[in-house]
């Protein structure tokens, strides 16, 4: 069974009577629009609602999904404790996502509860839905700060499992647009405020939900919305099919903007698989940085795709053919492969001295390590890929020196020895300013405490991006 509807809804406690006291008033007509939805999910009597919200468990590489049987919650936190609720979960149903996210090695689970109370980005819908209908489970859904792209990924992979499972379901996507609207607002007046909320509206007003993925974090940032990454995962519930979309309300009277609208399913529609659109489109872009990008970061990155897409490791002959300029990855260096992804380190490994008989191979197996076998991250992924940016880090030899003195960050690299403990820093690092910043950081990767007595070395990179 697909998802029945879906629906996007704000989130301010003082939109409840008990909390707001009277100035609920003042957003009326959000309150009318919500009362509308409620009354609609009443009439297709879903048996599960999946609630995405901002404000519950939220990790920076991790979706967390509330785990156990149910969750209680109340209002007390804005002075009404007696407007309380006790959801009981539909625990099959996050069993199942749960183990769909695990077979594709996705980041999604119920690992990493701090607190199992249901937050007000839950039970502000909760409170409007609960006066229309009770005959239904929850399953809550918490954001992350990884790419616009995986939130949508997570959507699609709620879809599947309440078709695995035959569920009637109905997705709220939890969130408030932007919080800059107003200079008398809380949180003052910015100009890409107002922008924000007007894309935001004609966006999910048209269901246009491609577009979802042009709103830059930059720009979101400075509009200081909560809800995006909440609408995007809605969006990838509703993949692959046309969509009826409806906006009730959008107002702005307190200096955040309140947005809802309704969206219906209808027939498959390919042109509307944006997801698979999107990766299409950055897998182009991809050759295209590919093809000018230096032979060390291709025959990286062609070492990355094998191994990941087809469990193959080349050899250094597979990997080099067709490249020009590899004179100098016959010779015999110590290498770091690097790879971010929207801005965010991805992976790391390198080694200090050459432990092959080339750079090319070098290369081929650090890359294969940084991108599966860090491991303070998940290995990457297929979809990923095209996503990837990678650079290459090409050492010279160390030589010792006799303190730090003889250290410059954008110049040189460090290696701090204490026993048999050895920590390292690249140079030339963002937030890595000063010397001893460099050198303190070095330490703590080898577990080397202050004031240990320490041996330093220095060495010069030749950085591929």
């Amino acid at each position: 069974m697909p998802i029945l509807a879906a629906f996007m809804v704000p989130h301010p406690p003082m939109i409840v009577p008990q909390v707001g006291r009277g100035g609920e008033e003042q957003i009326r007509t959000t309150i009318d629009a919500y009362q509308k939805v409620a009354e609609e999910i009443a009439a297709l009597a879903p048996d599960t609602i999946i609630i995405s919200s901002p404000h519950t468990v939220l990790y920076g590489d991790y979706f967390h999904i509330s785990p156990g049987t149910s969750a209680a919650g109340s209002f007390s936190d804005f002075r009404a404790p007696e407007v309380r609720f006790l959801e009981k979960y539909d625990s099959a149903l996050v069993e199942r996502i749960e183990a769909l996210a695990q077979k594709r090695r996705f980041p999604a689970g119920t690992m990493g509860e701090r607190d199992p109370s249901l937050d007000h980005g839950t039970m502000v819908p909760l409170y409007f839905i609960r006066q229309k209908y009770q005959g239904f489970k929850l399953v809550r859904v918490g954001l992350s700060g990884l790419s616009l792209l995986e939130h949508y990924v997570l959507g699609e992979l709620i879809r599947q499992a309440a078709e695995d499972l035959d569920r009637r379901a109905v997705f709220v996507a939890s969130g408030d647009l932007s919080h800059k609207l107003q200079e008398y607002g809380p949180y003052g007046f910015a100009p890409e405020g107002p922008q924000y909320d007007s894309r935001i509206m004609d966006v999910c007003g048209r269901g246009a939900f491609g577009e979802l993925f042009d709103f830059s974090e930059e720009f979101c940032d400075k509009a200081s919305e909560c809800g995006h990454r909440s609408f995007v995962i809605m969006a990838g519930a509703l993949d692959g099919v046309e969509v009826k979309a409806s906006v009730y309300s959008h107002e702005d009277v307190t200096g955040v903007g309140y947005g809802i609208c309704s969206f219906y399913p209808g027939a498959p529609s390919e042109e509307r698989k944006f997801l698979e659109i999107c990766q299409k489109q950055k897998e182009e872009e991809a050759k295209q940085r590919l093809s000018r990008a230096s032979v060390y970061v291709q025959l990286a990155y062609r070492s990355m795709e094998s191994y990941i897409r087809y469990g193959k490791r080349l050899s250094a002959e597979e990997a080099m053919q067709g490249l020009v300029d590899t004179e100098g990855l016959h010779e015999q260096a110590g290498a770091f492969v690097s790879i971010h992804e929207h801005g965010r380190l991805r992976g790391c490994i390198g080694t200090i001295l050459p432990t092959t008989d080339s750079v090319a191979e070098e290369i081929l197996q650090n890359a294969i390590s940084a991108s599966t076998g860090d491991p303070r991250f998940d290995p990457v992924r297929a979809e990923e890929l095209p996503m990837l940016e990678i650079n290459v880090d090409v050492l010279g030899k160390p030589e010792a020196i006799a303190g730090p003195e003889m250290l410059d960050v954008k110049r040189y690299g460090v290696i701090v020895t204490s026993g048999m403990r050895r920590g390292l820093l690249l140079p030339d690092l963002d937030g890595v300013d000063t010397v001893e910043q460099q050198v303190s950081i070095a330490m703590q990767k080898g577990g080397i405490r202050k004031g240990e007595p320490v041996q330093l070395q220095r060495f010069e990179v030749i950085r591929y991006t």
